[in-house]
């Protein structure tokens, strides 16, 4: 492997923002420090641009195996890649669902050959699968996942004798999407017989509203303290869910962890009039009162990860009537730019962009010797210009489906170059191939 040096970066670290210089042999930093004397084999010039750690995303959908006509794992870490990304967990609703240990491993596998991102993959979960789970390692994997509302597939888990035994067996992190079914599918009927087929998706919200959160999310709660099961509930949305998550006690000590997404910060629904199904995803996007209470709780430690739930449909699915149109939106390429719009607002600081994109989902997840830039850790790096304006175009998206909510914004702030377990993975606007992402490991 090419050693790796970079020169005059502003590096960004454990809350602090520091001039150094970064050695990287053999896919781990060596050396941090002012004006190392080393060469290597590949040296760059950083001055005036900022050197975080990579991105961490707790929650993709890369659609691997079955629905490779939306996405695959090959295409979706490059677009992860190129906006930051380093590592990836992905989530088992897929075709067939990774239900089993087998058919888990197939991922792993996939991964191994065609994903430039370091990768995870979550065991999934049915009624009726607990002993599989059960076998899932720890040290392995990154977790349990858990539908309490059926967002996509046929993995909903809605007996209570199961939820009860996962919550009480589970050997690892449980991560959960939560929304009542029950709910949804009252709401839905409602409006159905109010407007038929005529519903769009300014509904949405309407028919997946916070209280269908909130009784999902508070229950999951209510089973992990009964428990003391390790849970992390995945796209917090709403204002009433806040309430439910502490923040007065060190994230390595928390119990029950909560992540919120960058779509559900940026967009609300008064934004449904002009972007439609593109913004349709489950949990929905909802009012600007919900979404602007968000921040602050992201501020204080309420929500303790940034993710995307990157979830692609093509565009001719997106493009059929509400009823029809899948939910999810392609987002892992713009995660870091679209917090760098709320640093350059004056919103939240390079430091805390770090923490809780970087830094928090290596915590909470216990990942092996990532998630920071500290000497000995694997090298897994993002070089960014803060001041770089560039627009979104159908020629720099690189998801397979094509397309971005974002086409045709202007971000300030690009990333020149990444850097994934010590190969130079993304660089002046090119991908580099050569070396694949490598597995993550959890510290349990």
């Amino acid at each position: 492997m090419s050693s790796l040096l970079l020169r005059n970066t502003r590096l960004v670290n454990r809350g602090v923002i520091r001039d150094a210089d970064v050695l990287v042999r053999n896919g781990r930093i060596e050396k941090i420090a002012p004006g190392i004397t080393a060469t290597a084999d590949i040296e760059i010039d950083a001055k005036g641009k900022y050197l975080i750690p990579g991105i961490i995303d707790d929650q993709v959908h890369f659609r691997e195996p079955g629905l490779t006509h939306k996405a695959n794992i090959a295409t979706e870490s490059r677009a992860a890649v190129a906006g930051g990304t380093t590592s990836f967990m992905e989530m088992p609703n897929v075709n067939p669902p990774s239900v089993t240990q087998e058919l888990l491993e197939e991922k792993y596998h996939i991964a191994a050959r065609t994903s430039l991102a370091n990768y995870s993959f979550f065991m999934g979960t049915t009624n009726d699968n607990l002993e599989e789970v059960l076998r899932t390692d720890p040290k392995r994997v990154c977790g349990v996942k858990i539908f309490m509302g059926s967002s996509t597939g046929n993995m909903l888990v809605d007996a209570p004798s199961t939820l009860e035994r996962i919550f009480a067996e589970s050997p690892m992190l449980i991560a959960t999407h939560c929304e009542d079914e029950a709910t949804v599918r009252n709401n839905l009927a409602k409006y159905k017989e109010l407007h038929g087929d005529a519903i769009t998706a300014e509904f949405h919200p309407i028919i997946r509203d916070a209280r269908a959160c909130y009784l999902s999310s508070s229950m999951a709660i209510e089973l992990a303290k009964r428990h003391n099961t390790r849970l992390h509930i995945l796209h917090i949305s709403t204002n009433d869910e806040l309430a439910l998550f502490r923040n007065d006690i060190p994230l390595k000590d928390k119990r029950i962890t909560s992540e919120v997404c960058v779509h559900h910060l940026w967009f609300s629904a008064n934004d449904y009039a002009s972007l439609g199904n593109q913004i349709k995803c489950n949990p929905a996007i909802k009012s600007a009162e919900h979404r602007d209470a968000l921040f602050p709780a992201l501020l204080d430690d309420r929500l303790d990860i940034i993710a995307t739930d990157h979830a692609p449909h093509t565009w001719e699915e997106k493009s059929q009537p509400y009823l029809q149109a899948p939910a999810g939106l392609p987002l892992v390429q713009h995660s870091l730019n679209v917090m760098l719009e709320f640093y350059h607002q004056g919103r939240i600081s390079l430091e805390r962009i770090v923490e809780k994109m970087c830094h928090a989902p290596a915590i909470t997840f216990q990942i092996a010797e990532r998630g920071f830039l500290d000497e000995g850790y694997w090298a897994d790096m993002a070089l960014v210009d803060l001041d770089h304006e560039w627009t979104v175009q159908p020629d720099n998206v690189l998801y397979k489906c094509g397309w971005s909510p974002f086409m045709g914004k202007t971000f300030r702030g690009k990333v020149v170059s990444t850097i994934v377990s010590g190969h130079l993975a993304w660089h002046e606007g090119q991908l580099r191939e050569g070396k694949s992402g490598e597995r993550l490991e959890f510290e349990r």
